[in-house]
């Protein structure tokens, strides 16, 4: 009868609210056992080895390959820089105040900002040095761990990613939207390597906790559309999903 009574109080516990505690708790688990190891200099061996591998040996001020490269790897940094990111975002939340969700809106705009600030306490806490082994491709003023442009790009283009493969009938859509983001994600992180303005595992806490961030964003949203405090996507087509042969 116990086991019974368990079951089925299991079975009314909504699965997107374990999983919006669990993912970011995670995220924020990994993030600190890195920070604790970053700030023991346990992992200074290692991001000295590989922010090195991307310079020529002869001069650490010249990063490997053609000057056109690097010039388009800021390029890619620029997509998870203030101003960019600020537009995608604002253009996100004002389409869906054009079709009437103002509730979706408003909780784009409060997974970034969440984002923002989560990113922010962590640089004032950590306060890590920026890289001093090599010169630095782009302007920086802040902290170096966790990198920011890393955290945000995976905060804002894995939750617009999410909103918008629930709209897309065709899983291979759907799949080619979430490859993307995470594409974009893991260029911006690595032209901050590049550029040497960022440790490697300032990048890996940045993407750790804004994928995190932003899966449990996601799934918050979920459970608040199941109970219509948040606009619902579209209805999806019957066949959205592929056939077994």
């Amino acid at each position: 009868m116990v086991r019974i009574r368990v079951a089925r109080h299991l079975k009314s516990v909504e699965w997107e609210i374990i999983l919006a505690l669990l993912v970011p708790a995670a995220a924020a688990w990994g993030m600190i056992e890195l920070a604790g190891e970053v700030l023991e200099g346990s992992t200074a061996a290692m991001d000295e080895r590989i922010l090195l591998a991307f310079r020529s040996a002869s001069d650490l001020g010249d990063p490997l390959g053609p000057d056109w490269l690097e010039e388009m790897m800021r390029d890619f940094t620029a997509l998870g820089g203030v101003g960019v990111l600020t537009l995608i975002t604002f253009a996100a939340a004002g389409y869906l105040l054009t079709i009437g969700k103002k509730h979706a809106a408003l909780a784009v705009l409060l997974a970034v900002g969440g984002g923002i600030l989560i990113s922010t306490l962590v640089k004032e806490f950590v306060d890590r040095p920026r890289p001093d082994l090599v010169s630095h491709g782009s302007y920086v003023t802040t902290a170096s761990f966790p990198s920011g442009h890393s955290m945000m790009a995976a905060t804002v283009y894995l939750t617009l990613a999410a909103m918008l493969v629930r709209v897309q009938p065709l899983w291979r859509t759907r799949l080619l939207i979430l490859c993307s983001a995470v594409f974009v994600v893991l260029l911006v992180g690595f032209s901050r390597v590049y550029l040497g303005v960022h440790w490697p595992t300032d990048v890996l806490a940045g993407w750790s906790v804004g994928a995190g961030w932003a899966i449990g964003c996601w799934l918050v949203t979920l459970w608040l559309q199941r109970r219509g405090a948040v606009e619902p996507e579209a209805n999806m087509p019957q066949n959205s999903v592929p056939p077994v042969r």
